[in-house]
C-alpha cells in the first residue's frame, strides 16, 4: 500500500498534480524539482512512476566489463582512466587476451559483455571490427554492448568512413547495441571544460539517432556533481527526451556521479548522497518515456543503490567484473558482485529481483544450457600491444 504524499515545499503542489495525472513536466518544472530541499516528496513522486511501471521488481544482469585499452588522445579533464601512450599504466589489450577474458565471462554465466575504451590513434577500426568478429564467434549466445557515441564518431573519423557506415558495419561484426557513455553534460559550456576534444553534445545525439535508426538500441547518460548547472541539467534530460519521442531507441538512462579524484578537476568535491537520489528521482519524473532507470552501484555505492531503489530507480545494473573508469577515479566500491548479493542487495530494500539481459527480456537460468565448466589456462598470460 502507498504511503501518503506530504509536500513540505509548496512550489512542488502543481508539479506534483502533473505527476499523478500523467502529465508531461516542462523545463520550469525540472529545474523546480532540482531546487527544491523537500528530498523525500521528490522521492515520493519518483517511487509512484516508479512503481506504477515495474511495481516491486528491481532488474540486474550478469554482465562482464571489457576495456580493450585506456590509451586515449582526448585528455578529457573529468577522466582518470586515459592515458598517453607512453604513459605509466598505459595498455591495449591483443585480441587473443580480450577473448580468453570474455570466455571467462561465459563460463560465469554472463549474458552481456559491456565494451568501451580510449580513443586510441594507432589503432585501426579493423581491429575493433575483427575483435567483434571473434567475440560473436567464440561466445554468440552473449550480447555485446559496445563503443559509445564518442568511440562510434572517432571511428568515423580515422577510417574515413561516415558515422552510419562505421555503424553498419559493426553491426555487421556482432555488435548488438550502444552503451551509453560519453553524454556527460550536452551543454556547449560544459564540454568546453569538461571534455573539450569529444564529440559535441549535438554529434553525440545525431550518432545515437543514427544508431537508432539501423535498429541499434543504446543506453543514455548525464555526469552529474561538477561544472554543471541544474538548467544544464534539465536541457540535458529534455535533450534526451526528445530523441526517445523521435527515435525510441534508448532502452535505459543512468545518472552517472562524477569521480573527481585523480582527474584535472580532483578540487571539487564528490556529489553527496543527497545529489544522487535527487538526479535519480528527478530523471525518473522528466524521463516520461524512458523505461528504465538505473542506479549504477559501482558509482553510487550498494547502500546509496539500494535506497535509490525507493527514489525512482528500476535497476541496479550487474555484476560489472574488473570495472576500471571509475576505480582509476577514486571509486572504492567493489569491481565484482556476485548474483546472489546483488540479489540481497535487492531483497534488502524490499523489492524483488528480476535478472534480465541487455534488452530487459527475461532470463530464466533454470532453462539455460549449463555453463562451460572453470578452465585451467596455466599459459594464459596478459598480452600488450605496444
Amino acid at each position: 500500500m502507498e504511503s501518503r504524499l506530504v509536500i513540505d515545499d509548496v512550489r512542488l503542489e502543481p508539479i506534483a498534480a502533473k505527476v499523478l495525472a500523467g502529465e508531461r513536466l516542462t523545463f520550469d518544472d525540472g529545474t523546480a524539482l532540482y531546487r527544491t530541499p523537500d528530498l523525500l516528496a521528490l522521492g515520493w513522486l519518483a517511487n509512484h512512476v516508479r512503481e506504477k511501471r515495474h511495481g516491486n521488481v528491481c532488474y540486474y544482469n550478469v554482465n562482464r566489463h571489457i576495456n580493450p585499452t585506456n590509451v586515449c588522445v582526448a585528455q578529457c579533464k573529468l577522466c582518470a582512466f586515459g592515458r598517453q601512450p607512453d604513459a605509466p599504466g598505459a595498455y591495449t589489450y591483443a585480441l587473443e587476451e580480450i577473448w580468453q577474458r570474455a570466455e571467462q565471462g561465459v563460463r560465469e554465466g554472463a549474458t552481456e559483455f559491456h565494451m568501451v575504451g580510449g580513443l586510441h590513434p594507432d589503432l585501426p577500426f579493423e581491429y575493433f571490427l575483427d575483435l567483434m568478429r571473434g567475440l560473436k564467434k567464440r561466445c554468440p549466445t552473449v550480447h555485446l554492448k559496445a563503443f559509445t557515441m564518442v568511440e562510434i564518431g572517432y571511428f568515423a573519423r580515422i577510417a574515413k568512413l561516415s558515422v552510419r557506415e562505421v555503424l553498419v558495419a559493426l553491426k555487421e561484426a556482432g555488435v548488438d547495441s550502444l552503451p551509453g557513455g560519453g553524454a556527460e553534460i550536452f551543454n556547449p559550456r560544459v564540454r568546453k571544460v569538461i571534455c573539450d576534444h569529444k564529440t559535441s553534445g549535438q554529434q553525440w545525439l545525431n550518432i545515437a539517432r543514427t544508431a537508432h535508426q539501423l535498429g541499434l538500441h543504446s543506453n543514455a547518460t548525464m555526469l552529474y556533481g561538477h561544472i554543471e548547472t541544474e538548467e544544464e541539467r534539465v536541457e540535458h534530460l529534455i535533450a534526451l527526451r526528445t530523441l526517445q519521442d523521435e527515435t525510441h531507441g534508448f532502452v535505459t538512462f543512468i545518472p552517472l556521479a562524477f569521480h573527481p579524484e585523480n582527474t584535472a578537476l580532483s578540487h571539487l568535491p564528490k556529489p553527496s548522497g543527497f545529489a544522487d537520489l535527487k538526479n535519480i528521482a528527478v530523471s525518473r519524473l522528466m524521463l516520461d518515456n524512458f523505461d528504465h532507470i538505473k542506479a549504477y552501484w559501482i558509482m553510487l555505492t550498494p547502500r546509496i543503490a539500494q535506497i535509490a531503489l525507493r527514489f525512482g530507480a528500476d535497476d541496479i545494473d550487474g555484476t560489472v567484473v574488473e570495472e576500471k573508469i571509475y576505480h582509476d577515479a577514486g571509486a572504492t566500491t567493489a569491481e565484482f558482485t556476485s548474483r546472489a548479493d546483488l540479489e540481497r542487495l535487492i531483497r534488502e530494500a524490499g523489492r524483488v529481483p528480476a535478472e534480465r539481459d541487455t534488452l530487459y527480456r527475461p532470463v530464466d537460468r533454470s532453462k539455460m544450457p549449463p555453463l562451460p565448466p572453470p578452465e585451467n589456462r596455466s599459459d594464459a598470460t596478459l598480452s600488450i600491444i605496444v
